[in-house]
This record gives structure tokens, C-alpha cells and sequence, in this order.
């Protein structure tokens, strides 16, 4: 077997999402969430996002281009498995400043309480 056993290839390109990164691409919350039940790092960086910026990046590129509504099933879901929502993409852009991009108002609200309470407990 070859070294990319690990890795789908659901859209074709010539690199590739790993899986969990694939099911955050495909909206998969079910395979999501057994991903990260089974172990994987819901903070993973693949391609320069982390899991969490590319969750909220799908979703504000959806609304755009479907006019369906903003939502945060992945963002969500990747913040109750312990995504941290300081961590930025390799480009430096946090996953606030992407939401604030895509004037992704669930998700900056979901953030900024992730993070209030992230300081309350440092404090």
C-alpha cells in the first residue's frame, strides 16, 4: 500500500484534503464528528487552514455562492471537540477574521464566546 492510504481525493485535485479536512469540504458532520471521536487533532492544519478556518471558510463561501443560510454545524462542532479558536491558518488570519470576511455573523458570535470564556478561565 502506498503512502496515501490516509488521504481522499474527493474533489479531484492533485493534492489532498486529509480525511478529516475532507469532511469538513464536504459538509460530512456525521463523519466529522466520528473522525474526532476517533481521535483526530481538531486543530490539524493541512493546505495552510487549520480545521476550524477552513470550516468557517466553507461555510461563508457557501452563503455566497448558494444564498442558502450562513450556518455553523462544522464550526460548532469542531469547538466541542477542543478546536481552538485563537489558532490562525498558516497565512496568519484567524478563524474571527475569516468569519468577519465572510460577515459570517453565527459564527463570530459562536467565536467570541469560545473566547470569552477561553479568558475567563485563564484568568
Amino acid at each position: 500500500m502506498d503512502d496515501d492510504r490516509n488521504f481522499v481525493n474527493p474533489l479531484g485535485d492533485v493534492e489532498r484534503w486529509t480525511p478529516v479536512h475532507t469532511a469538513v469540504e464536504m459538509s460530512e458532520y456525521e463523519v466529522l464528528t466520528a473522525l474526532l471521536d476517533a481521535g483526530a487533532d481538531p486543530n490539524e492544519l493541512c493546505f495552510g487552514h487549520t480545521l476550524l478556518t477552513h470550516s468557517i471558510d466553507v461555510e461563508g463561501d457557501g452563503h455566497l455562492q448558494s444564498g442558502h443560510l450562513l450556518n455553523t454545524a462544522a464550526t460548532a462542532i469542531l469547538l466541542a471537540y477542543g478546536a481552538d479558536p485563537r489558532l490562525p491558518a498558516a497565512d496568519g488570519e484567524t478563524p474571527l477574521q475569516i468569519a468577519e470576511h465572510y460577515n459570517h455573523e453565527p459564527a463570530m458570535r459562536l467565536l467570541q464566546r469560545f473566547l470569552a470564556r477561553s479568558e475567563k478561565s485563564e484568568n
